[in-house]
């Protein structure tokens, strides 16, 4: 990744809590003049500091201001790309690993998107061909266009002496799954706190809604940027249905998801493709996984049992070619 500097952030100490020693007003007069114009200069100055400090918000609050989406529908795009190692770490989106293949890519801020961009595939060609790439991770410091590869993904495209090149990309829309949906309830989660990660959706997710049981009504969650969905009052005790729906319109319904933290439960929906059903009343199966300890909800990265990424072999789109994105509000 390249290097980023932040701006320069002016401190000022001033003592408000220090009581003003007892001196007689001083006439008005040249020095006075010099002692109320410092004073504007150091208060202006002090708003300067003020607003530098609040005004910096959390990556993804500043990317959603800003209007920032992840790649999607069938336009390429054209860039740059560089490579780094996420030493086996499954980056931003909180994935159990790097994919068995390693082959990744972590985007900037703006493409990244407060994890809007999770689970997504790209197509990335070089100077020596194309590779696929899951995003799997941010690179604060990118830029649009500027993909920040596996050394592995970089090696299928160019010469990793390079460093740097230029290349095309371009979303994929409806990548083959690994297999169905997964959820893995966050540590710490309960009945009065829900976080649930969605794995193996294949097309960035547009939302994640969440109820007690069968019946009831939906509730929505609200996606953060380490790639969790979140319902900060709780969801109840479980078991849960979840209806999961992404960019291009597929949606579908698992039930029976219990509120295990920590553990990876594999549903028997599929987010699309032939057969895929609606909904399924069948609870999900659930297999341990290494968990850190308990404790307090953080966005740290969970650690889980990893899991194989898509096939490089694409298989036929389930919609049509020009399919376009749709983003909540």
């Amino acid at each position: 990744m390249t290097d980023g500097s932040a701006p320069a952030v002016v401190d000022i100490d001033i003592d408000l809590d220090r009581v003003p020693d007892d001196r007689p007003a001083t006439s008005s007069g040249p020095l006075s003049w010099l002692v109320a114009a410092g004073v504007t200069v150091l208060a202006a100055t002090l708003g300067i500091s003020l607003a530098l400090r609040s005004g910096s918000a959390p990556a993804c609050a500043a990317s959603r201001t800003l209007g920032a989406a992840p790649p999607t529908g069938t336009a390429t795009h054209s860039g740059k790309a560089t490579f780094y190692d996420s030493n086996g770490t499954g980056g931003n989106c909180s994935n159990p690993a790097a994919p068995a293949n390693r082959l990744y890519v972590a985007l900037g801020p703006s493409e990244y998107a407060a994890g809007a961009a999770c689970g997504g595939f790209l197509d990335v060609t070089g100077p020596k061909g194309t590779v696929r790439v899951l995003i799997m991770d941010q690179c604060p410091e990118c830029e649009p266009g500027h993909l920040d590869l596996s050394r592995e993904a970089f090696t299928r495209i160019a010469d990793p002496v390079q460093g740097l090149v230029p290349v095309t990309y371009r979303a994929v829309v409806n990548p083959p799954l690994p297999g169905p949906l997964t959820f893995r309830i966050k540590e710490g989660a309960s009945q009065f706190w829900f976080a649930v990660r969605v794995g193996n959706h294949g097309n960035p997710l547009r939302a994640v809604e969440v109820r007690q049981g069968d019946s009831g009504p939906w509730r929505t969650t609200a996606r953060q940027d380490y790639n969790y969905w979140l319902i900060p009052s709780g969801a109840g005790a479980g078991p849960f249905s979840v209806r999961v729906s992404d960019v291009y319109g597929n949606r579908v319904t698992a039930s029976g998801i219990r509120m295990a933290p920590g553990q990876v439960q594999t549903s028997v929906i599929r987010m699309y493709g032939p057969g895929a059903p609606i909904s399924s009343r069948k609870p999900a199966t659930a297999r341990p996984s290494v968990t850190r300890a308990g404790g307090t909800p953080t966005p740290a990265r969970p650690v889980e049992v990893a899991r194989a990424s898509a096939p490089p072999a694409e298989t036929p789109s389930t919609r049509p070619a020009g399919a376009t994105a749709r983003w909540c509000g």
